[in-house]
C-alpha cells in the first residue's frame, strides 16, 4: 500500500500513526493538567525572584527603602483583600506603585510612549507552597521596547535594589 511505512518488520498505517499521537499528546496533557496552577510561567520581559519573607513584610521592606532613596509611592494594593472584598479567595499579594520624576522624566523625554511603564511596579505574592515570589518588569526589555539609551533606562534597573533587599 501507498500509505503504509515500514518500521522495525511492522507496517504501520498513516491513520495508525495519526491515531496514537493524538492519544500520547492527551496522555501527556491529562498527566500534567492537574498540576496547571502549580506551574509558573516567566512573561517575556518579567523579572521573578524568591524573597525570603513574607508578602506585607517584602512589600514593607521595599516601600521603606524607595522611600529613603527619593521614590513617591504613588499606590500600594493589598490584592488579596481587594478579591476578597469582591467575594474571592487568593494568597497574598501585594503591588507596589512607585517612581522618581528625577529618574524616571529622563526616560519619559527620550521616548514619550515609554509612561506605559511608567511608574515602576512590582509585585509580590505567596504560591501554593508557601514561597513569596516577587516580579517586576526587566530593565532590558523596557530598554529595547522603547528603544532607550543605557543612560536613560539605568534608573529603571531593579535588580539592584531587589538583590539588596530581599534575596540576600
Amino acid at each position: 500500500m501507498l500509505n503504509e511505512k515500514q518500521c522495525s518488520g511492522f507496517k504501520i498505517s498513516d491513520d495508525d500513526r495519526r491515531s496514537f499521537l493524538k492519544q500520547a499528546f492527551a496522555a501527556c496533557f491529562y498527566a500534567v493538567l492537574p498540576f496547571k496552577n502549580m506551574i509558573m510561567t516567566n512573561p517575556e520581559g518579567v523579572t521573578i525572584n524568591k524573597s525570603k519573607y513574607g508578602v506585607k513584610e517584602t512589600i514593607d521592606r521595599l516601600q521603606q527603602f524607595l522611600q529613603q532613596h527619593g521614590a513617591t509611592i504613588y499606590a500600594r494594593i493589598n490584592q488579596q483583600q481587594e478579591l476578597s472584598n469582591a467575594g474571592q479567595a487568593i494568597a497574598p499579594m501585594e503591588f507596589l506603585l512607585f517612581g522618581n520624576p528625577k529618574a524616571g522624566g529622563p526616560v519619559i523625554v527620550e521616548s514619550p510612549i515609554a509612561a506605559l511603564d511608567l511608574p515602576l511596579k512590582i509585585l509580590a505574592w505567596q504560591d501554593a507552597q508557601q514561597t513569596v515570589w516577587v516580579a517586576y518588569n526587566n530593565v532590558g526589555y523596557i530598554k529595547n521596547r522603547y528603544a532607550l539609551s543605557t543612560a536613560s533606562s539605568a534608573p529603571l534597573n531593579l535588580e539592584p535594589l531587589i538583590a539588596q533587599i530581599l534575596i540576600q
